[in-house]
């Protein structure tokens, strides 16, 4: 076949569809829409919430809440590419997607996964600084470093995911056109090439080992420098103020990518079905459970919310 007609059968596919979960019965698409539709708004409002925060209250313009807003502006922008065509879906039955709309959402889904992993590691290098370093830490961990630092992430993380889009864009798509997931991304896009994508594959399988491996070992080896540093502390209040902050952001990074491995890792899970489970799971309860576990865990944004509550209340009142 010549070159020319190898080009036309590349562009074959204009659009995919979003198949969602292939095992789910009709009956319960309202359902499941209803309830991505509720997941949705409620990480919008929590890690909006976190932002108007920040905005409105000065005393929260330190590196550690920082990193955390930038991880709400991160979690709040994943969802909005991730979840609107699904929830169409099973709404308005409306699963299609042009083709460079879906690489596009490949795009982002990819870098803001990334991105997450590297404002992660600037978590754990805070930490690391503030309990290992206490003394240099406010030299070391200024907001103007720390501005760079989040820059540099923001960048960056943009480089992994563009490696694989070139990858997949040398791909024919000239047949199947129904993606096995419930948003694009890059395995579920490289299974429906009319070639041999296992070169594509086996580079996105590289590059996402690389982005969560690299991040969760500094991670490991920051906390284990903290945990030797907080048990040399005399003070037990010391102690417990320190474990106490490593847990919050612990919790976080454990549901972030404990079950990232598990899926990565694992060939044996018994259904499509079931892996897509995961996958929304992983995806979905970090930027869901992030806003709820700062209020909990962090006496300061507990602090500022309830100020903020209570000033809107003196407002309503007087007016």
């Amino acid at each position: 076949m010549s070159q020319e007609g190898n080009e036309t059968r590349a562009f074959v596919v204009t659009e995919f569809f979003i198949m969602g979960f292939p095992g789910l019965l009709p009956k319960y698409y309202s359902l499941t829409a209803a309830l991505l539709f509720c997941i949705y708004i409620a990480v919008i409002t929590g890690n909006s919430l976190i932002v108007v925060l920040f905005v409105i209250e000065r005393s929260l313009h330190k590196p550690m809440y920082i990193i955390m807003l930038s991880l709400s502006v991160s979690d709040i922008c994943f969802c909005t590419v991730a979840l609107p065509k699904v929830i169409s879906r099973y709404w308005f039955n409306d699963g299609y997607i042009s083709f460079y709309v879906c690489l596009f959402q490949r795009q982002l889904i990819h870098y803001f996964g990334a991105l997450n992993c590297l404002i992660m590691m600037l978590m754990a290098l805070d930490r690391y600084l503030a309990i290992c370093h206490p003394l240099r830490y406010p030299v070391l961990m200024t907001n103007r470093m720390l501005g760079l630092l989040l820059g540099f992430s923001w960048v960056t993380a943009m480089i992994p995911p563009t490696i694989t889009l070139t990858q997949t864009l040398k791909l024919p798509f000239c047949g199947p056109n129904i993606i096995a997931q419930c948003f694009c991304d890059s395995t579920s896009i490289n299974q429906l090439a009319c070639a041999d994508a296992s070169n594509a594959n086996f580079i996105a399988f590289c590059l996402i080992m690389f982005v969560l491996l690299v991040p969760f070992a500094f991670i490991i080896f920051s906390y284990a420098c903290i945990l030797v540093s907080v048990l040399q502390i005399a003070n037990a209040k010391g102690r417990l103020k320190a474990f106490s902050t490593c847990a919050t952001q612990l919790t976080i990074i454990s549901i972030f990518f404990v079950p990232r491995f598990v899926v990565f890792s694992s060939n044996n899970l018994p259904s499509n079905n079931e892996k897509i489970a995961l996958v929304m799971f992983y995806s979905l309860l970090p930027p869901l459970m992030n806003p709820f576990i700062y209020f909990i865990r962090i006496r300061e944004i507990r602090q500022v919310f309830f100020k903020f509550c209570t000033q809107r209340i003196m407002i309503n009142l007087k007016g």
